[in-house]
């Protein structure tokens, strides 16, 4: 997260199903948004991450600029609302 201003942290799990379908739409939806880094953490294989953001559920995503929190998301990921979220966010800061 350090290498890129526009961070976006995508935690998840192996066994969740709900996690595999929203992975590519948030995939195909980053492609508008070359300057973001998508960093994506499974939950169970880095508990770490999990503790250190205060993660409880998955799907969690969450949106930085500089390393500092700017919104999260989690369990039922409204794309509409997201997309308008990052569109704010990206047409704000000068890349």
């Amino acid at each position: 997260m350090q290498l890129h201003s526009l961070v976006l942290l995508y935690v998840s799990q192996e066994e969740c199903s709900i996690c595999h379908a929203i992975l590519p739409k948030l995939q195909t939806l980053l492609t508008n948004y070359p300057h973001i880094q998508l960093v994506q953490v499974d939950a169970q294989q880095v508990p770490e991450v999990a503790g250190q953001f205060l993660i409880f559920s998955v799907p969690t995503l969450v949106m930085f600029y500089e390393q500092k929190e700017l919104f999260r998301e989690g369990r039922f990921v409204q794309f509409e609302s997201l997309e308008s979220r990052i569109d704010q966010i990206y047409n704000a800061i000068a890349l």
